[in-house]
């Protein structure tokens, strides 16, 4: 069952300050943490398990320049956190990540601009950007829940809820907070992504 757009104000500047003002989320089925780490270029070896909070403070410390995410499993899904990161929204690294599966993501950052991807085996089959609206053609499987969002879901930011929403028709996976801060996540620098 998908929730409202309203059911995600939990992810708030309030509960969550840094993580909220940039982020990027990213869903990839089949693969373990330690197999994503090694498709984006990292060696898992060399990642650290962190709770959230670490992995939000270790984030912001490399700087802007270093992607370092957080990666844990969720069921047989590969979940990627990203505090002020963007692996998540680079098309190419979408793409590759997708290979053999199906990868479901949703970026935030400082300045506002938002993004939502979905893509299978290396193609990107839907994307929905704040303010510009979505992918020419809305795909079967996802037009149910995009009706859900009404006549002004091209109006909404994607953190508003539908980003949130679509990742849940997608993956079957419902973040909540405390999915969120109770996890271990593996975490380090992807050297390529610098």
């Amino acid at each position: 069952m998908i929730a409202t757009p309203g059911g995600h104000a939990w992810f708030s500047y309030e509960r969550f300050p840094e993580l909220a003002e940039a982020y990027c989320f990213t869903y990839v089925r089949g693969l373990a943490p330690e197999q994503l780490v090694a498709r984006l270029g990292g060696r898992p070896e060399g990642f650290t398990p962190m709770t959230l909070e670490q992995l939000i403070e270790a984030a912001y410390r490399q700087g802007y320049d270093k992607a370092f995410p957080g990666v844990t499993a969720i069921g047989d899904w590969a979940f990627v956190v990203e505090p002020n990161g963007g692996l998540g929204a680079d098309e190419r690294i979408i793409t590759s990540l997708s290979a053999g599966t199906r990868l479901v993501s949703h970026f935030r950052d400082v300045e506002g601009v938002e993004f939502f991807y979905w893509s299978e085996d290396g193609e990107i089959r839907f994307w929905f950007l704040a303010d510009e609206g979505y992918a020419e053609e809305v795909p079967d499987e996802i037009a149910p829940a995009m009706r859900r969002f009404g006549a002004g879901y091209r109006d909404l930011c994607p953190s508003d809820g539908p980003a949130f929403l679509l990742a849940e028709h997608l993956t079957g996976i419902t973040l909540t907070p405390e999915l969120l801060e109770g996890s271990t996540y593996l975490c380090g620098v992807i050297p390529e992504a610098e």
